[in-house]
């Protein structure tokens, strides 16, 4: 057995003390003879989770499993210790080897159809009534997610529009269902959403589309959001390179200059919100932090921002926490991040797997 270390500390989310042991990379809340205490005080938190990021997506695509790893890595130093990676070009399983290394849950490629979406970043269907075989294909690809592209520019109708129709969706949930896999969906627009959400898909990723109706129906089904505010930020820059598409151009703006009411109208209706970069391609890996803080723009508090950036989104994915016989995943804060957020920026302790990273 290796040194057992002793950590002691506070629940920023109950304020209540905090003390456990960690031996071979395991947490035990069991006391363990012949411990050393490594933290005496500080707040003590689940390793972060990023809820939508893609480590095997970089600028100009070709990412090596060499490059993932160290855009993982990259997440790890920023406090990430689970990735729900939703759509990578490149299999990233071997990732899993790194013992020290963020845990990952998967989709497999994003699902599109040719010419609507980027190009070469996932499967395009020609026929998309494969679309149902083919998300079959992908849960056994993944990890449990299975990930569509629900709109994108369509340069014959010169704006967002959906690229499936709502039988298609509705086999498309069914047969992700069938395989054990829960399913999601990247949506910009308003056009796309009720079929999505009618035909009872497991969570929306970015949804600057919605509206209260369409909230309240995905409160009713329990369909999670993950908006992905740091990824919106680029809507102006996408809309200013569009003047050949002037409707685009246009809701492009719309949607950015509506977002955060949106995503505040969502928080107060109930949806479960998770915190996710979207980080590869644009946004740099790393920014979870930026991202939480995000979350306080829209009326989450921090502990509540924080809570959609650690415990809420484990619980979600099935990953435990700060567990007896979970693997030891945590940061250590010198400060309560439910008064202050910047202490995510300095953490005393970063322990990925029973390892210090940082």
């Amino acid at each position: 057995m290796s040194e057992v270390l002793e950590f002691n500390g506070t629940d920023p989310f109950t304020g209540e003390p905090l003390r456990f042991w960690m031996a071979d990379g395991v947490v035990s809340m069991e006391p363990i003879a012949g411990s050393v205490v490594a933290v005496a005080r500080g707040w003590i938190v689940p390793g972060l989770v990023d809820a939508h990021n893609h480590v095997g997506i970089a600028p100009g695509l070709g990412v090596t499993i060499e490059q993932a790893r160290g855009l993982a890595q990259r997440d790890l130093r920023a406090g990430t210790m689970l990735i729900r990676e939703v759509g990578s070009p490149v299999d990233t399983h071997p990732l899993d080897a790194d013992a020290h290394g963020p845990r990952f849950v998967r989709a497999g490629k994003h699902i599109a159809r040719p010419k609507r979406y980027l190009r070469d970043y996932g499967v395009e269907l020609d026929d998309p009534e494969q679309l149902a075989a083919e998300v079959a294909t992908q849960a056994r690809a993944g990890d449990g997610w299975v990930k569509l592209v629900g709109d994108w520019i369509d340069r014959e109708v010169g704006d967002l529009a959906p690229l499936w129709t709502r039988d298609q969706l509705d086999a498309a949930v069914a047969a992700a269902h069938e395989n054990g896999a829960r399913i999601t969906a990247h949506v910009f627009g308003a056009d796309a959403l009720p079929d999505i959400i009618g035909a009872g898909f497991d969570s929306i990723e970015h949804g600057t589309g919605l509206d209260e109706d369409l909230i309240d129906e995905m409160v009713r089904r329990d369909i999670a959001l993950v908006p992905t505010l740091i990824q919106l930020e680029t809507f102006p820059d996408i809309a200013a390179g569009a003047d050949r598409f002037p409707k685009y151009k246009a809701n492009m703006l719309a949607l950015h200059a509506g977002r955060r009411d949106v995503f505040a109208q969502a928080r107060e209706a109930g949806v479960r919100i998770y915190a996710g970069t979207d980080a590869g391609g644009t946004i740099e890996h790393g920014r979870i932090v930026d991202e939480i803080e995000s979350l306080v723009g829209i009326g989450l508090s921090p502990i509540e921002a924080l809570d959609a950036a650690s415990t809420a989104p484990r619980d979600w994915l099935g990953v435990p926490g700060i567990e007896h016989g979970a693997r030891a995943d945590f940061l250590v804060l010198d400060s309560d991040p439910g008064q202050d957020l910047t202490t995510l920026r300095r953490p005393l302790h970063v322990v990925c797997g029973g390892e210090r990273v940082v």
